[in-house]
């Protein structure tokens, strides 16, 4: 059993998720030890417990220590099966960060997952930048992939679902073009349909004016849900910005901010933003390729060393450009 130090580098659920997901697919029982250890609060939150459920449900891992507050787990991962699973994260825990963990085994026999939770929270990917940024490059490499967003769900209440199906897939290596398309998607729920429609002018008015970007907007403003907030991602290519509302921050500034931060990434060298290719490894690894972006990220290190580990090793050479192969 390999045992992984959940407390190096980035030390975060996100060395968990990636763990069970690798153990998973390399058919290797995987200890991990010091989770969360120098985080605020120690161990396993119930979003970490939803992910590796949704893996283990891909492959009927045995598992122990999968409590609150747990510093532990083991994973024991049995043979990779198509498999139609409902995850509960029991909380606003990230739908996308579940997703993420659950789709790398997924891809091998195939199977859908339905996951409650939050659809936009803090750190954590939006589900439309999961379906509008993610899944395109994984799409290209020959991948079907649905994405559906049942209900919107926001922090504190959560109470959001999506659904994603995929087919057993043999991927072809990750390339990615330079794209000039740029869309964006505002949201909202339990708010006045003009909060989205203002989240989207403000951002497509910057976008047009800085950067002379023309953005396709799909507005999606539901009146009644568990939860209430608002959310907007934009979008060039397989570069990014999302942002989330609050209550006393005006929409404007809302869709100004997802504009920012879309226009820092595309300021920056490399076909890919800092998110993305953290997110993108796992696939880099196994299925080679190569991409470019401008920083190696912490969560980004921790993703390298822990697929090293698991013998799915990524070279990066660091010049004008970062740039990622395998």
């Amino acid at each position: 059993m390999l045992t992984v130090d959940g407390s190096r580098l980035e030390g975060g659920g996100g060395t968990v998720r990636m763990a069970v997901a690798l153990s998973a697919i390399s058919a290797t029982p995987v200890r991990v030890t010091g989770i969360r250890q120098n985080r605020p609060n120690h161990g396993l939150a119930p979003q970490h417990i939803a992910a590796v459920m949704a893996v283990a449900g891909t492959c009927d891992a045995e598992c122990t220590g999968l409590s609150p507050g747990s510093g532990e787990i083991t994973f024991t991962p049995q043979r990779v099966r198509r498999t139609d699973l409902l995850i509960k994260t029991g909380t606003a825990g990230s739908i996308p960060l579940v997703i993420q963990a659950w789709l790398p085994a997924a891809l091998i026999c195939g199977g859908s997952i339905r996951v409650s939770g939050g659809t936009e929270v803090a750190w954590s990917p939006t589900i439309d930048y999961l379906d509008r940024v993610f899944a395109p490059v994984l799409r290209r490499a020959g991948v079907s992939l649905e994405v559906e967003v049942l209900e919107r769900g926001y922090y504190p209440e959560g109470g959001g679902m999506a659904r994603v199906r995929v087919d057993a897939s043999h991927p072809r290596p990750i390339a990615i073009p330079e794209e000039e398309s740029c869309g964006l998607v505002s949201c909202s729920v339990g708010l006045p349909s003009h909060v989205a429609e203002r989240q989207a002018a403000s951002a497509r008015e910057l976008l047009e004016a800085r950067e002379g970007l023309s953005c396709t907007a799909e507005i999606d403003s539901r009146g009644r849900g568990a939860s209430v907030g608002s959310s907007i991602t934009v979008w060039k290519g397989a570069k990014g910005g999302i942002a989330l509302g609050r209550r006393g921050l005006p929409a404007e500034e809302v869709g100004r901010a997802a504009a920012c931060a879309l226009m820092e990434e595309c300021g920056r060298p490399g076909v890919v933003d800092a998110h993305l290719a953290d997110q993108l490894l796992i696939y880099l690894a196994c299925y080679g390729g190569e991409y470019t972006t401008h920083t190696l990220s912490m969560h980004a290190k921790t993703a390298c060393w822990l697929l090293e580990s698991f013998g799915y090793p990524v070279r990066c050479r660091e010049n004008e450009v970062l740039e990622l192969s395998a």
